[in-house]
């Protein structure tokens, strides 16, 4: 059966445009024709953006003369916390609910320099703080598979609009699974580039030394031709990098068996297992690899996640950045201006970010984390010694209902398969397995591969064999 136009990969749609079997604003009508039918009840932007016929019939005359840019006249969702110059970006905050861009960052003046094209901003958890897109100050984005799911966060609005075929790609941000971790409930496919690798030029900065820029994607051959624009050194951020090409080859996978032990006996487990036997069957290695420090990861991800927050949340005071309430005194422009401007789950994060930097508790958890966070670096780089890749399931349970995770702990707990990757700094992709069966719904399911940094082709190459995908 012929797809619709909205339901095209890229590489479907940069054939079809380049066939003349469509144009480049029937390719954008039907997007958005698909999310003004479907927005209503999914969420996932919270601004669709009117036809900018100038960029689309550019695009069209590019395609008309030849121009092979796989991303040109492609319709993209864009999570609400990059810039667009002349758009808001309000981090889904009441904060900065008013905020128009006055640049473009790094990432979309590359992504308009090949010619594709943006649908509209994606909710996403308030400033990209959480894990299911719940704590947007605009509603919750619910998952096309379910409904009373989420859809995973903090790219959660990017990652429905992809699955629900309301964009044909998106761009997100990554701090602790931020890609990942909507990319396994809703089928997609998610990478969290190595860090630096990608410039943080114009995004709304979480985490500074956890945060990069990816795509959500329905192929992995698309992750490739997304990330292969975006990437590169840009002289606007001084984090960023060349990346050294390593060897792309998989031949050995890595399973880290120590974290598996929490989702013995469950359906991710078992579908987990499964891909791998369908790898080992395809002529990979499989190996048990040993990591002794990802047992206080997690703890340690989320103090420096929670004093990085403090710090760059300090701007937005209601005199410098964002809301300004005024009250009699300036203690009360600042006290007002922050407590109507962010949601429980920002205020949380800064007030234990501000409690473990503090001069009496820097040393027993702060510095202790960034030990930690020294220590699993130096593990990683070891365990690659012996492995091309390694392997364990994105997130440990399927979508969960909207509001089942109201404890934040519980929450948290998540991402213990997903943050090792931002606190190493290592390249991780997201790749879907076969369907769980969870009250007679089919939910999707993700399986993680991380590689060393600069490591991408590699999960570009295993990715594409556990998808069967030419590359």
């Amino acid at each position: 059966m012929t797809k619709a136009l909205n339901e095209l990969t890229i590489a479907e749609a940069a054939r079809a445009l380049r066939a003349k079997e469509c144009t480049v604003r029937e390719l954008w009508d039907a997007c958005v024709s698909e999310s003004k039918k479907r927005n209503g009840e999914l969420n996932a932007y919270l601004e669709l953006f009117e036809a900018d016929d100038v960029a689309i019939e550019a695009a069209q005359k590019r395609i008309d003369e030849g121009d092979t840019s796989m991303l040109c006249g492609i319709p993209l969702a864009m999570k609400d916390n990059i810039l667009i110059e002349g758009h808001i970006a309000s981090a889904s905050s009441k904060m900065l609910a008013n905020y128009v861009a006055t640049y473009d960052a790094t990432i979309t003046k590359k992504l308009k320099e090949a010619g594709a094209l943006f649908l509209g901003r994606t909710n996403m958890d308030e400033f990209a703080l959480g894990g299911s897109t719940e704590n947007s100050a605009y509603g919750v984005t619910k998952n096309p598979h379910d409904l009373t799911r989420v859809a995973g966060g903090t790219s959660g609005g990017s990652a429905t609009a992809v699955a629900a075929h309301m964009a044909i790609a998106g761009l997100g941000t990554d701090t602790g699974g931020s890609l990942r971790n909507p990319a396994s409930y809703c089928g997609l496919i998610g990478l969290k580039p190595t860090y630096g690798a990608v410039s943080r030029s114009g995004l709304i900065a979480a985490v500074s030394s956890f945060d990069q820029a990816g795509p959500l994607t329905k192929t992995v051959a698309d992750a490739k031709a997304l990330f292969d624009v975006i990437r590169g050194k840009d002289l606007m951020d001084s984090t960023s990098i060349d990346t050294v090409a390593i060897p792309e080859k998989v031949q050995r996978i890595g399973v880290l068996a120590s974290l598996m032990k929490g989702i013995a006996g469950t359906p991710v487990e078992i579908q987990f297992n499964k891909t791998i036997d369908y790898l080992r069957s395809r002529g990979m290695e499989i190996v048990e690899v040993t990591i002794p420090s990802v047992s206080p990861a997690l703890a340690a991800y989320y103090i420096i996640n929670f004093a990085e927050v403090s710090t760059n949340m300090a701007r937005f005071d209601g005199i410098r950045y964002g809301m300004a309430v005024r009250g009699k005194t300036l203690l009360e422009d600042y006290v007002q201006s922050r407590t109507e401007g962010f949601g429980q789950e920002t205020k949380r994060r800064i007030l234990l970010g501000t409690y473990v930097l503090s001069a009496g508790y820097i040393d027993a958890y702060y510095r202790k984390a960034n030990s930690v966070r020294e220590l699993l670096r130096a593990e990683y780089a070891k365990a690659f010694e012996a492995v091309d890749v390694i392997a364990t399931p994105t997130m440990p349970t399927p979508a969960f209902t909207i509001g089942a995770k109201a404890d934040p702990v519980s929450l948290y707990l998540e991402d213990v398969f997903t943050v090792m990757a931002n606190l190493t700094g290592t390249p991780a992709i997201s790749i879907p397995m076969e369907s769980i069966v969870e009250n007679g719904k089919e939910l999707p399911a993700g399986i993680q591969f991380s590689a060393p940094h600069g490591g991408e082709e590699r999960l570009f190459n295993i990715g594409a064999l556990v998808r069967g995908e030419k590359m």
